[in-house]
């Protein structure tokens, strides 16, 4: 194969694919084109992002209304290849320059992804970002991910080498950086020639997205690209019957075409002065993914969004396609759906609380207007004992098994041993096999086929599912949700959590499987009691549309994808955040407010007292006494996501006992950093006199609002 600048030294070739490359595919400042008279076409896909626009400045996901830095970027991006600048750019700035995803809650992990994401939009807008370097400046070798979540801790490529782009964007030397990161980079190395995110010698075939990743840091890090021909048939090779591109050339699952992929594949040829060996049917591939909404989708026939168009902008303008986008027939959009009459609208909460006080779950559930309670991990007798409170007392709330099976680990060979793959949630009275997970942390990996064939297909034959709770590693997470869409698998996507307000926020990727999988939120219960989770309990759920709340309508419901996942607390900010995988479901929920609404609706507001009579048999109960009735009485409090009490919000006033006020001890027990882990009052009855009928009355006073209310409980001695 002849390079394609042949009059050019090695030297200098090596310095102009280092600035092209780095300049067209990251892509850095550099070669900005000249802005032209919009096209038709152009003013077609400029059309539709601005749909996306917000007032917020920024350009968020089509169903969203605050926007988002990933979508913001891809939009810029798309303008810059489109010879435009986007319109309100001094706004648009701003929103880049303030609008990390960490802006909402500090991330457990740097995702440097991000802060090249803000470097390269401002870079393109023309700004200023010099306030970037000290920042950057210190990134200086890859970060090892949590073991937790990758039993190796081996770092995420994608991520980690924003740092490389963002040293050369900012004009950082690269020469201090270059021995950490190009010797990670060397280590990942296939055979032939491509790259992916674990060391070459684990094994496992190359990744195009982290192919092309490596070979832009390589050029910009100054490093030699070799097995260029062995890298251009392996490239090729992932180019499919349809013209699309996969992520291999032999992909063990998952192995869909995708607009990335596509972009990837035919970036990473360029820099290697090449091009796909069908180069027809890929143009003829991307221009299948226009919609007539004017936009971009992943796949053909799914949604547009702003990162899929850019990516087909950017191959297209790879291939010199670019102005076939004038005559290309756009995708109809898809017709508005009609709803089924008599659907209603019932509630879920995914992994809430199955251990701590059963009583106190069932007033939760029955003050908040809870359908189902998904519980986690529960102990034994816990959900019979929450069962049977539920039924005395008429609250209308089933309990089923909604589990995170911890210690389930996955390995995919070329991208790591991953947790956090296996949240199951089940029916309660059928066998939906065991847990892979067993032996805890320490227990061995399994390969995806073999989770399926352990753990899904029991599962699936109990009438459980399975839930996707969270993974950064994006080419990772595209294998199982893809092979989830093709073959079932994952049958929802968490979205609110409570460690993580939106993991929409920090793997803005999962917008891409909206209408194909549906979005849930995950409580993901922490804390020994579940009165001291409540501000997540009330914060979010999930609802969902069925005719009666029976575990077929659940199901049903999550097949059609007629779930919305809603949260409003202290994490929103007084806003209602939504995700929803189909427009007519969000629609119908938002129609119908008034029949879910929590926030300042007394029908569904959350207690601000429990009382509780405990007796020597409860032993799910804390304060049980040895003998007779001792009334445990807990007022509201604002807690932490570990369920730790942080800030009162009410107060007990009085206490009574068959109409007579009692004066009850206040067991309160306090951390060091001066949070608590409990605070109850306790009032004993022995048992000479508790025998027969009463009633107990706490009445609190909300802080807040001063308002005074009361909770009354009969019980037998």
């Amino acid at each position: 194969m002849q390079f394609p600048f042949p009059h050019l030294n090695r030297r200098a070739m090596v310095k102009l694919v280092a600035v092209a490359g780095a300049a067209a595919a990251s892509p850095v400042r550099l070669f900005g084109q000249a802005k032209k008279k919009s096209a038709p076409s152009s003013r077609t896909i400029t059309g539709y992002l601005q749909t996306l626009a917000r007032p917020d400045g920024g350009y968020a996901w089509g169903d969203q209304e605050v926007s988002h830095l990933t979508p913001s970027f891809h939009a810029i991006g798309a303008y810059r290849l489109l010879g435009e600048t986007p319109p309100e750019k001094d706004a648009l700035v701003q929103f880049v320059r303030t609008h990390h995803p960490r802006e909402i809650k500090k991330l457990e992990q740097e995702r440097r992804i991000f802060d090249w994401q803000q470097v390269q939009a401002l870079t393109w807008l023309g700004a200023d970002v010099a306030e970037f370097r000290p920042k950057i400046a210190t990134l200086t070798q890859p970060l090892g991910y949590l073991k937790q979540y990758e039993r190796h801790g081996y770092p995420v490529m994608q991520s980690e080498l924003g740092a490389v782009f963002s040293h050369e964007l900012l004009g950082l030397p690269t020469a201090g950086i270059a021995d950490a990161f190009g010797g990670y980079i060397e280590e990942r190395r296939r055979a032939n020639g491509s790259f992916n995110n674990t060391p070459a010698a684990d094994g496992g075939d190359g990744h195009v997205m982290n192919t092309l990743w490596a070979l832009q840091a390589q050029l910009v890090l100054g490093r030699a690209i070799t097995q260029r021909d062995e890298l251009i048939a392996w490239l090729r090779g992932c180019q499919l019957a349809n013209g699309g591109f996969t992520f291999q050339p032999q992909p063990m699952f998952g192995g869909v075409d995708d607009v990335v992929y596509v972009r990837a594949a035919v970036r990473a040829l360029k820099l290697l002065g090449a091009q796909p060996a069908q180069r027809a049917a890929c143009i003829a591939y991307l221009n299948s993914l226009a919609n007539a909404d004017g936009g971009f989708a992943d796949r053909p026939g799914w949604l547009s969004n702003a990162t899929a168009t850019y990516y087909a902008l950017d191959a297209l303008e790879v291939l010199g396609a670019l102005d076939t986008t004038a005559t290309v027939k756009r995708r109809p959009l898809r017709a508005r759906a009609t709803l089924p009459a008599g659907l209603k609208i019932f509630s879920a909460q995914i992994e809430a609380h199955g251990q701590g006080s059963p009583a106190d779950t069932v007033e939760l559930a029955r003050s908040l207007k809870i359908d189902w309670w998904g519980a986690k991990n529960a102990k034994p007798g816990w959900m019979a004992r929450v069962r049977e409170i539920a039924a005395a007392q008429r609250v209308p709330v089933k309990f089923f098994p909604a589990n995170e099976e911890y210690g389930t680990w996955v390995d995919v060979p070329g991208l790591g041993t991953y947790s956090h793959t296996s949240d199951v949630i089940a029916p309660g009275d059928t066998d939906f096999g065991a847990s892979l997970g067993a032996r805890g942390e320490n227990s061995p990996a399994v390969s995806w086929s073999e989770f399926r064939t352990r753990r899904l297909d029991p599962l699936q034959r109990g009438g459980g599912r399975l839930i996707w709770q969270f993974g950064e590693n994006e080419e990772l997470v595209r294998m199982f949700l893809d092979d989830s869409v093709e073959r079932g698998g994952f049958a929802a996507i968490s979205t609110y959590h409570f460690g993580n307000p939106d993991f929409m926020n920090t793997e803005p990727f999962l917008n891409r499987w909206r209408g194909r999988i549906p979005f849930i939120g995950l409580q993901d219960a922490h804390g020994p009691e579940p009165w001291w989770f409540a501000d997540q309990t009330t914060g979010f759920r999930t609802l969902y549309l069925a005719t009666e709340p029976t575990w077929a309508g659940w199901l049903n419901a999550l097949k059609q994808n007629w779930t919305v996942a809603v949260r409003r607390d202290v994490w929103t900010k007084g806003r209602t955040w939504m995700h929803s995988g189909s427009d007519e479901v969000l629609d119908f929920v938002k129609a119908r407010e008034a029949d879910w609404r929590w926030w300042d609706n007394p029908t569904r507001a959350r207690p601000m007292v429990s009382i509780v009579p405990v007796r020597p048999t409860d032993e799910l109960e804390s304060g049980r006494p040895d003998s007779g009735v001792s009334l445990r009485v807990r007022c509201a409090w604002e807690n932490t996501p570990q369920g730790l009490l942080k800030t009162p919000l009410a107060e007990l006033v009085k206490l009574l006992v068959d109409g007579r006020e009692v004066t009850p001890t206040l067991v309160s027990r306090k951390r060091p950093n001066g949070l608590s882990d409990e605070h109850a009052h306790h009032f004993a009855l022995p048992a000479a006199t508790a025998p027969g009928r009463h009633t107990a009355t706490a009445i609190v006073r909300v802080l807040a609002t001063n308002a005074e209310t009361a909770r009354t409980v009969e019980f037998s001695g």
